[in-house]
């Protein structure tokens, strides 16, 4: 199994080379703008497919819809690029409502953004396979196990790092945006030129019966879910090379200039050519058709399309992992997300999304796109949030240019809360689950967090109980923390009337190495302590290396080696969450191995 992993993953990173894991502009436009530009291929379909029910006579009003669009787009893209810079640290959404509106708005919109996460790669690899049978209809009996395929290449691909996952996957990002500019551009020529018919379409002010403003708003809803993924970036800023916010910033207005050229170039093609959406094709796909025939930038533009659909899942991949850890810094959820995996990435958000991802594409047999409202909503409900907390911090701040900023986001919010409340409005039949599973998972938050409290107030020094004093070797005691368990544990190691005690702390950072170090020489001065730094992040390899020593030395004076394990189970609470509150996972038929004793403190003496 390590070897396989190796083969799949790579050799582990220190922590030191973290710097080298760094996102450049170029890169970072490519992983994380891939789900913003993706919708480009349905966007303005969703709008015609509201405007056909009048009839063919009202595509002009694609345009001035189009025109709406920008102008959210505008609004959320120099919203995000003010959150850059108010919040260096990443966060996004969650932080800014957290921070200004309060902790109940900030897991409203974090747990919306985690979920949407999962979508978007079910969605995105779910519509990319539909693309690849429909190319190959031999191939549609194995929708769901192609679909599964490729979540686990994406996964394996991010967990060999940022990166690495960045160079590979950015050439089909831009080889789409390539194509795409080939597409308008030559279709606009065409049309300048005198080679496309203007009878396809009917003039700009034609009268329509039956519009109504209510239609129109329904129009601008759907066509607005070309917008999802724009929030990736301001989640993603710590994956940048410094300085990180300027960097993040520019990427956010390349992504937004990109987004803006052709989603409106297709809006524009889409009216000139009177373009109908249609089931079986695709309105991208009628556009090249009528633009170059069924010859070779025919099949590329179409190539690309289904390859940007399955890499637009990437964005959740960039984004979630990192949302994650702010939720598990303020456990909310489990702090395993907080880890870094031996890539340096924070791996096991990763294999979640990519377990729930898989679970999503097998309840609905990889048939998803009924989805892509909820999808939307749940973008559309942070926008409103993260707008909403801006304009509060603005007007409590007040810092130099306020007042533009202020209208900026004031913009953003208004017009995010009316395609809000149009989505559940027009298609309540699609969205509804997210009145059900957003107070679900707000629940769980809270439980989580009330189990590490909880937990907390049973280990802190200052609330606990005065520790036992306990009335005969070499004792190594692997700390992780200064709680009233290691106290303990401490305690019973002295009990066993042994040469010396030795606590050992395995950092996987120097500065707190450096800080444990000068809180333990205040708190127990007479315990030697001895810390492990581990740039590999390994706790289990330094300790057996550090036992491996300690025992060499210790047979030379005829001493038995004991490895004294602080254990805690909590008075209450998820038990299979914290089942060792030290934080280290010993494995202790390894130390059993090297002949050392190894005792776990009994169990009333952590009471």
């Amino acid at each position: 199994m390590s070897a396989l992993k190796r083969f799949l993953i790579g050799r582990p990173l220190k922590s030191n080379e973290l710097g080298e894991q760094k996102l450049n502009k170029t890169k970072a436009l490519a992983i994380l703008s891939s789900d913003a530009l993706s919708s480009v291929a349905y966007g303005p379909e969703q709008i015609l497919i509201v405007l056909v029910t009048l009839s063919a006579a009202a595509f002009w009003y694609s345009i001035p819809i189009a025109a709406g669009v920008l102008v959210l787009l505008a609004a959320l893209i120099l919203s995000y690029r003010q959150i850059i810079y108010a919040y260096p640290h990443g966060g996004g959404a969650y932080v800014v409502s957290k921070e200004n509106l309060g902790v109940n708005y900030g897991l409203v919109a974090g747990g919306s953004l985690l979920v949407d996460y999962i979508l978007t790669v079910a969605v995105s690899v779910s519509a990319g396979t539909d693309a690849i049978t429909s190319a190959f209809p031999s191939l549609h009996p194995y929708t769901v196990p192609i679909a599964i395929v490729f979540v686990l290449c994406i996964t394996t691909l991010n967990l060999r790092g940022v990166t690495e996952s960045a160079s590979i996957l950015a050439y089909p990002v831009y080889l789409f945006v390539l194509a795409l500019f080939i597409l308008i551009a030559v279709g606009i020529y065409n049309t300048l030129t005198g080679h496309v018919s203007p009878e396809l379409h009917t003039p700009v002010g034609t009268p329509i019966a039956g519009i109504s403003l209510f239609l129109l708003l329904k129009a601008f809803a759907s066509g607005s879910s070309a917008l999802t993924g724009v929030e990736a970036i301001s989640n993603a800023i710590p994956n940048f090379k410094d300085p990180a916010p300027t960097n993040a910033s520019k990427t956010l207005m390349a992504m937004g200039a990109l987004l803006a050229i052709l989603f409106s170039g297709i809006v524009f093609l889409a009216y000139y050519y009177g373009v109908s959406p249609r089931t079986e094709v695709t309105v991208v796909s009628q556009i090249a058709e009528h633009t170059f025939g069924r010859n070779f930038m025919y099949y590329f533009i179409q190539g690309t399309t289904a390859l940007i659909l399955i890499l637009a899942a990437n964005t959740g991949y960039s984004a979630f992992p990192l949302l994650a850890v702010n939720l598990a810094k303020d456990k909310f959820i489990p702090r395993m997300f907080t880890v870094r995996g031996d890539r340096l990435g924070y791996s096991n958000g990763i294999i979640i999304l990519g377990v729930c991802s898989i679970l999503l594409i097998l309840l609905f047999k990889g048939q998803t796109e009924h989805l892509i409202p909820l999808y939307a909503v749940g973008v559309f409900i942070p926008f409103t949030l993260s707008q909403t907390g801006m304009i509060f911090k603005w007007v409590r701040e007040k810092p130099s240019g306020w007042v533009t900023k202020l209208i900026i986001n004031s913009v953003g919010a208004l017009i995010s809360l009316i395609v809000t409340i149009m989505f559940f409005l027009t298609k309540f039949a699609q969205v509804w689950p997210v009145l059900i599973f957003l107070p679900l998972i707000i629940y769980i938050f809270y439980r989580i967090r009330k189990h590490y409290e909880a937990v907390g107030d049973q280990l802190r020094l200052t609330t606990c109980e005065p520790s036992m004093p306990i009335e005969g070797n070499v004792i190594i005691v692997p700390v992780a923390g200064i709680t009233h368990v290691v106290e303990n544990s401490l305690n019973y190691a002295k009990s066993l009337n042994p040469h010396q005690v030795i606590a050992v702390y395995v950092p996987f950072e120097k500065q707190a190495e450096h800080e444990f170090e000068a809180k333990w020489m205040k708190w127990q001065p007479d315990v030697r302590l001895v810390t492990l730094y581990s740039p590999y992040r390994s706790i289990i390899q330094p300790l057996l290396k550090f036992v491996d020593t300690v025992q060499r030395k210790a047979s030379e004076s005829n001493y038995q080696v004991t490895v004294v394990i602080p254990q805690f189970i909590p008075k209450k609470g998820w038990h299979n969450i914290l089942h060792n509150q030290s934080g280290l996972v010993i494995r202790t038929k390894l130390l059993y191995r090297r002949k050392v004793i190894v005792t776990t403190v009994p169990y009333h003496l952590t009471k």
